[in-house]
């Protein structure tokens, strides 16, 4: 059968490689709407952290009265863990939430196409800077691969970039837009698939100016942030945000950006490099241009 046939298949089974921030966000979303979730972490240490980032984030629900005990513990047991991709093969969509890494994203694709059953099964990724052509050509079937870029709260964040390569079929696309706005709620905005998408072709040349101005003196870290939140009414300063992100992901989408504009305002300075080499990778990390407290399993 083709993807067109199956095209309006509602998704009830997702699979999550991953359980990060991102990865373990998009869970919980998807629980919550009581889905069956099945993540798959590269380690049983990894699955003790996926789990215990998927409790205290409900936990916090919980103390601010947006769900109630009943609720968390349902959405925990739809949430089910292992180690092998094969656990996925009866996914209508999963999502691959790793390092933004292509090697790393293309074997696991390479793997999925062959595990996942359904020929009409979504295979997405969360990538936030690389085409998705690149991610997808590892599959026999490129039709069904597309990008699925959340932002980060997932829980909290409202839109989702779709990115479609010249590959991915309309089924594909259509099936991806109506799980994600009809069951999961998000505004979707459909992109071109070119290197950092719409949003971060905006928003890291921002980010990389408040690194260079912390670089070369022109102020603090905290004076920049407090320019742009007191100043612009931004939400959050930049460099507060680089901490949320990750300076490795942040480094991760300049460079992978950079690479092909050959663009200078996509290139990550010098500080942002030396800071990643040194491990300060930020909240996930307890350090970045800010300290942060521990918090167990914090590098999950």
């Amino acid at each position: 059968m083709t993807g067109t046939e199956h095209a309006a298949a509602p998704v009830r089974q997702v699979g999550v490689v991953g359980c990060g921030q991102m990865g373990a966000g998009f869970a919980e979303i998807c629980a919550r709407r009581g889905l069956a979730v099945h993540v798959v972490a590269p380690s049983e240490d990894s699955v003790g952290r996926g789990r215990a980032r998927l409790r205290r984030s409900l936990d916090r629900l919980v103390r601010k009265e947006k769900i109630d005990e009943g609720e968390r513990e349902a959405a925990l047991d739809r949430i089910t863990f292992s180690t092998e991709l094969k656990d996925l093969r009866h996914s209508d969509f999963v999502l691959e939430s790793i390092a933004e890494d292509l090697a790393a994203k293309s074997e696991v694709f390479a793997a999925l196409d062959l595990v996942v059953e359904d020929p009409a099964a979504v295979l997405a990724s969360t990538t936030s800077s690389l085409p998705i052509m690149r991610i997808g050509r590892v599959a026999d079937d490129p039709a069904r691969v597309i990008g699925v870029h959340f932002f980060n709260p997932v829980q909290v964040m409202p839109l989702v970039e779709v990115i479609g390569s010249l590959r991915t079929s309309e089924a594909t696309v259509a099936r991806t837009v109506s799980f994600l706005d009809g069951v999961l709620g998000k505004q979707v905005v459909r992109v071109k698939d070119q290197v950092g998408f719409m949003v971060n072709s905006v928003f890291v040349p921002f980010l990389m100016s408040a690194v260079r101005a912390v670089e070369s003196g022109v102020a603090t870290a905290e004076d920049v942030d407090r320019g742009l939140t007191q100043g612009c009414g931004h939400p959050m300063g930049p460099l507060a945000l680089i901490d949320m992100i990750g300076l490795d992901t942040v480094v991760a989408v300049g460079e992978a950006m950079y690479a092909e504009t050959k663009e200078p305002l996509h290139a990550p300075p010098a500080l942002l490099l030396r800071m990643v080499e040194g491990g300060f990778l930020g909240r996930k990390s307890g350090r970045g241009f800010y300290e942060h407290p521990a918090g167990p399993g914090q590098r999950g």
